[in-house]
Parts: C-alpha cells; structure tokens; sequence
C-alpha cells in the first residue's frame, strides 16, 4: 500500500514543497524538489531524523550567569531531551571560552556540546 508524505525542505531558502511516496516502507518517489539536497532532507527525515540541540548551561562567579552551547554536530532526534537533560546538571566556572566543549559524546551519540560564546 503507497503512502504519502509532505514535507518542507529546510536544507537552503527555497523551501521546496517536497512529496515522498513510500510503500511498505522504502521510499519509492521523491518530487518537488529543485535540488538534490532537497532529496537527502527527506530520506534522512524518514530513515534517521537528527537536529542540532542548543541550550544555555550555568556559569557560577561569571559576569553572565549563563552561556549558550549547542552540540557540534545533529544527533538523533529521539536524544534531545536526553541532551537537555544532561545538560542540566552541568554547572562551569569562568573564563568559558567559545568552541570549549562543555560536554563530550552527549547521550553516547560520539557528537560533543560546545560553547557558543565567552563568558569572562
């Protein structure tokens, strides 16, 4: 039995509307699209979804109480509110540099959290 599926392409500014037909699940049509990132957006939305997480962690004795921090790299969706949930008994001291990683291999996914900013 076919199935269809609608999705938004996010991958550039186009935000191509984007159709997949799949049947018992494996992807057998991909339209819409303008370009071939369009096409991987969609495979990898159905067979592996991964985001990039971003969050804020504390700084105690900083001149900011918090910084922000994402991870490196997308790690699968179904791992973000463990990421967040990690990452909310971490607690730095300053300096906190950008690009320091706050976090290594987050939820054993092998993707490191990394701060987005200074806090002196």
């Amino acid at each position: 039995m076919a199935d269809k599926k609608e999705f938004v392409c996010i991958r550039c500014p186009l935000g191509c509307g984007i159709t997949v037909e799949t049947s018992d699940g494996e992807i057998k049509s991909i339209t819409g699209n303008t370009c071939p990132r369009g096409a991987d957006y969609v495979t990898g939305e159905l067979t592996d979804p991964r985001r990039t997480v971003t969050s804020l962690v504390r700084v105690r004795g900083g001149e900011m109480p918090v910084v922000s921090v994402k991870t490196a790299a997308d790690i699968p969706k179904d791992k973000i509110f463990d990421c967040i949930r990690e990452l909310k008994g971490i607690e730095l001291s300053p300096p906190v540099h950008m690009g320091d990683v706050i976090l290594e291999d987050v939820c054993g996914t092998g993707v490191n959290v990394v701060a987005t900013a200074d806090v002196r």
